[in-house]
């Protein structure tokens, strides 16, 4: 068990991580400093019962990328909650897990707006939205219709509980840079330098 300070407001971020890139690090980044957060800890997603239909990169490959991705920041870390127990995952268990592991902090869980407009499709999320709040990040400028209409279905008390962070960042999709390394192009100023190196090496995404 790893006990931080208490009253440490720590920010959960979980993903597929499939490859990460800067549009990851701006938006941790920028959690980090608009919700006041002391660090981050990025949850590679072992096996995402929402994305069940999508092949994915090894679990370990994923790891290692963020890990090397994350080095250099010491307000970033890496948890393995989800890799190391069998799936599927869901939101609300690997937050009580965490809870468990930093007892005392208040985890707060980072999430694209994107994601969580589908939270109604997540497991348990009247209970999730209760016990940990909800950083949802978008980019300046994006169109809120959506989720004013989600804010009217969740009512008062768990829509309260997502806080929209308007972050400027850097638009990157995985699946652009998987297209974009499958066809040799580089992937330079999308992802961190020794993010880019491993896919090489280890010539992720290529044909079969």
């Amino acid at each position: 068990m790893e006990e931080g300070p208490m009253g440490e407001r720590i920010g959960v971020f979980g993903g597929t991580f499939d490859p990460i890139h800067y549009g990851h690090l701006a938006a941790a980044m920028g959690a980090l400093h608009l919700a006041g957060l002391d660090r981050v800890i990025f949850v590679p997603a072992g096996q995402n019962p929402l994305k069940a239909g999508r092949p994915i990169t090894p679990a370990h490959h994923r790891l290692a990328m963020v890990e090397l991705a994350v080095a250099d920041n010491p307000a970033f870390a890496v948890s393995r909650v989800d890799i190391d127990r069998p799936g599927p995952h869901y939101t609300v268990d690997t937050l009580s897990l965490l809870s468990r592991e930093y007892p005392g902090a208040t985890l707060l869980f980072i999430a694209g707006l994107d994601a969580v407009l589908e939270i109604e499709r997540w497991r348990d999320y009247p209970t999730l939205l209760r016990r940990w709040p909800i950083l949802a990040v978008t980019r300046p400028g994006t169109d809120l219709a959506q989720w004013e209409a989600l804010r009217r279905r969740l009512g008062p008390e768990l829509a309260g509980r997502v806080e929209i962070l308007a972050i400027p960042g850097v638009a990157v999709a995985g699946r652009d840079l998987r297209d974009r390394a499958r066809q040799g192009y580089p992937l330079r100023y999308l992802v961190p330098d020794a993010v880019a190196a491993y896919i090489r090496e280890h010539r992720l995404y290529q044909p079969d």
